[in-house]
């Protein structure tokens, strides 16, 4: 059965903690209309803000369904517990949400399902959702940055892993002496840089818009092995932090689109077929 509305939606991330509000099913919303009621984001370091957040913003009179993606480990899963009961005491129902084998429109072909990231594989759910019959390149830019193929008929395919755009930077800074340390994403004015830290900022970018590109040319060379199959159906999707600064360099069109992991929960918490683990 679907889940029961409303639900929190939280995306607990290796850099920020995301949440959301849901309140009425996808299929019951139009496309110009949020899915959520309200949301908002922490760093790791507010997590202490949390509980008030949701103290302030969810009034409810009965249990609260709870819908979780977390990729931050079990230090932040038991923060998370903790932050949910300061705020809503044990009138919650708790669902940790897991990548299997099918779910919501999305056939994942990982090895071990499993393993996929539940991140990666809640992404994909709302990527073929947004973008239906389409190939997929989805690109998320965070503190890693992912890189995942997704056919038309809903095929996770599988995808790539690599450092994200910040923590590219800041390695190479950490373990080399004399460079600086970059803190913020800064965009370029010269491929070829005439200081060191737009140069470091060049290269990493370059980096990152290689790898993408790179994946972009094996999809298309994997679709012109498929009859009635053109390389120019593929779609990629950034998403993340890192993905306006990486975007206006990308050589293939692409569309920037947000929270693609809370959307996916959303669709999860519709999805008559949701059978992740609970708590």
């Amino acid at each position: 059965m679907k889940t029961t509305l409303p639900t929190l939606l939280i995306d607990a991330g290796n850099t920020r903690v995301k949440w959301a509000l849901l309140t009425s099913h996808v299929e019951n919303i139009q496309a110009s209309t949020s899915m959520w009621s309200t949301s908002d984001s922490v760093t790791h370091a507010e997590m202490a803000t949390l509980q008030d957040q949701w103290r302030d913003r969810i009034n409810i009179d009965h249990k609260l369904h709870v819908l979780i993606s977390n990729v931050a480990g079990k230090t932040m899963h038991a923060q998370l517990e903790s932050a949910l009961t300061a705020a809503f005491g044990d009138n919650l129902a708790v669902t940790w949400f897991a990548s299997e084998a099918q779910l919501a429109g999305i056939r994942n072909a990982y090895r071990d399902p499993t393993q996929l990231g539940c991140d990666r594989f809640a992404t994909a759910i709302a990527a073929h959702y947004l973008f239906p019959q389409q190939t997929l390149l989805v690109v998320t830019c965070g503190t890693a940055t992912t890189i995942d193929a997704i056919s038309a008929e809903g095929v996770f395919m599988g995808g790539m892993i690599l450092p994200g755009l910040g923590t590219m930077a800041t390695s190479l800074a950490r373990n080399t002496a004399q460079l600086p340390r970059i803190t913020d994403y800064v965009g370029i004015a010269a491929h070829f840089a005439d200081n060191t830290d737009d140069a470091i900022v060049s290269g990493c970018i370059a980096a990152q818009v290689g790898a993408i590109n790179h994946a972009i040319t094996l999809q298309q060379e994997h679709m012109l092995q498929m009859p009635h199959m053109s390389t120019d159906d593929i779609k990629c999707i950034l998403s993340g932090g890192g993905a306006p600064y990486i975007a206006p360099h990308m050589l293939h069109a692409c569309e920037i689109v947000d929270n693609l992991v809370l959307t996916g929960l959303a669709l999860v918490a519709s999805s008559p077929q949701h059978s992740a683990s609970n708590a």
